[in-house]
């Protein structure tokens, strides 16, 4: 059996998006239509004929509405099998008759969620009628349409102003996103009472959904597939939600990079101007200053090699001199707040070039879950939101640092803390000086970033590298002093770490021997 006719179809939605129209399509075809409480209501006021589902039971709605298409006459009309003799013995005996049509989208429980109802009202919007009939229909599309979302309306249609009948393929396509519907919004439920009712933050089972919002060009490399997709729910605005203004598609590396972009960046919301630059999820080059546009240069100036072809995130309105100064480089995308219209039109020279608008920036201390794949299983942990003030550092050497580099190991730790593990950044002056990032042992990422200091004195005639005078932050403590002496040798004067190794009374012992000022955050900040 492929195309079904449609004789009958039960109607019952909380969305009333283009419910008149297609009610009048279904009439038009001859369709008798059943239906509850408002949706019945709204078909009536588009002057179409409606049968209550009450008269098909026998029995009225009650208790509220929760209980009125629960029922041997409603469900036996969904998943009888039409070519089953038994399942047509008994729909003649108890004289159920068939549903074809099945028109439904659930109770908004997570609207009423996000506006703040109470818990009594957000449990009447458990919607328990509208899933079964959902999922009876879905499972029997051999012989039942079941459409939950208005956006297939337009095909139902067509279909049946063509043959009076649903083909086999829509009905097995509706099928399958009726129980991802249902499974979402079951998903949800389980989500509010772990979370907010029951404040589990590991519950015993984890509902995992989205929405689909585009499938990539391809993932991480050409031979992986790859989509993006949006919590279903409750959730902040972020690079998902960005507007992009111009520009090629985004690929997954892009959404990846610009992703870590914009979580750096947002560390510095509604402060002095400040400009990131990432490449490979990595920022090679942060800083703050009075301008945008002198932040850009003195972020650039860290590592200009590796700028080429990055991901730029700025704080605050993207102006016509930054875009202009970012134009003369390769840069992949460009993230802002807003942007004004003469940044627009520098960009728009470069027609390649992804330019993506945010509104406001995501808070940095938000809560929520990360969660990582392993083989057999998923890692879950919350969000690394902690932060650390200057009150809260601890000075561990006998010479504690100065005002300004007390600032510059405060702007060093929250770069850091967004850098791949063993990660060292020397800042200087509300800019980041070197970054050493992922390497195996700290003492060579100390290197590293002593090394694109010393690099980026080269290539701009500076006098001394900036490493010179600057303050060093490690993500974790110093198993050792070595790392701690290289940071020394290139001219670190302080020292930002966690603390904590069973040698930190060594590597405390070298930096007063170096006449460094280190303090402790007491806070380790690793990142794989």
């Amino acid at each position: 059996m492929t195309d079904v006719a449609i004789k009958r179809a039960l109607l019952s939605v909380s969305d009333k998006t283009g419910l008149a129209e297609l009610g009048q399509a279904l009439a038009a075809k001859g369709v008798e239509l059943v239906s509850t409480g408002g949706t019945a209501k709204a078909l009536r006021d588009a002057g179409l004929e409606v049968r209550d589902v009450s008269d098909l039971t026998g029995f009225p709605e009650m208790m509220d509405g929760r209980v009125k298409t629960l029922h041997p006459m409603v469900h036996g009309g969904l998943l009888a099998v039409r070519d089953n003799p038994e399942h047509a013995v008994a729909m003649a005996e108890h004289a159920i008759g068939a549903i074809d049509l099945v028109v439904v989208n659930l109770y908004p429980f997570v609207q009423t969620v996000m506006r703040g109802a109470s818990r009594d009202e957000i449990i009447e919007n458990i919607d328990i009628g509208g899933p079964s009939m959902v999922r009876s229909a879905a499972k029997n599309h051999q012989f039942v349409t079941i459409v939950t979302d208005p956006a297939d309306y337009p095909t139902l249609i067509a279909e049946l102003e063509a043959t009076g009948a649903t083909t086999l393929d829509f009905r097995r396509n509706c099928a399958a996103k009726a129980f991802s519907a249902t499974a979402a919004y079951d998903s949800m439920i389980s989500q509010w009472f772990a979370f907010a009712d029951q404040q589990q933050l590991f519950p015993d089972m984890l509902a995992v959904n989205g929405n689909r919002v585009t499938e990539l060009r391809y993932g991480e490399n050409p031979h992986q597939k790859a989509a993006l997709y949006t919590p279903v729910g409750p959730h902040g605005r972020g690079i998902a939600q960005a507007e992009q203004l111009q520009g090629k598609e985004l690929s997954y590396n892009n959404y990846n990079d610009a992703d870590a972009a914009l979580e750096l960046c947002a560390e510095f919301r509604g402060q002095d101007p400040a400009v990131v630059i990432v490449k490979h999820a990595n920022p090679c080059g942060v800083a703050q200053a009075n301008t945008l546009l002198d932040a850009w240069n003195e972020a650039l100036h860290c590592d200009s090699v590796s700028a080429f072809g990055g991901i730029v995130a700025v704080n605050t309105e993207l102006d016509g001199p930054t875009a202009e100064a970012i134009c003369e480089i390769f840069t992949e995308v460009v993230i802002a707040p807003s942007v004004s219209e003469e940044a627009k039109a520098a960009f728009a020279k470069k027609k390649n070039l992804r330019l993506l608008v945010t509104g406001e920036l995501p808070d940095p201390r938000r809560g929520g879950l990360a969660i990582k794949p392993i083989t057999g299983g998923l890692l879950v942990q919350s969000r690394d939101n902690g932060a650390i003030t200057a009150e809260e550092l601890k000075v561990v050497t006998k010479r504690a640092p100065t005002e300004q580099e007390l600032k510059d190991c405060l702007f060093a730790w929250t770069v850091a803390r967004h850098v791949k593990s063993n990660a060292i950044v020397y800042a200087k002056d509300g800019a980041t000086a070197g970054i050493g990032a992922g390497q195996m042992n700290r003492r060579d990422s100390s290197r590293i970033a002593a090394m694109k200091a010393a690099e980026a004195a080269e290539k701009y005639g500076w006098p001394q590298s900036r490493a010179v005078g600057s303050a060093v932050a490690s993500d974790a403590f110093f198993p050792f002093a070595d790392g701690l002496l290289a940071a020394a040798e290139a001219g670190a004067t302080a020292i930002i770490q966690p603390g904590g190794s069973i040698r930190d009374d060594e590597v405390i012992a070298a930096a007063d021997e170096a006449g460094l000022a280190m303090v402790f955050t007491g806070m380790r900040h690793f990142r794989h």
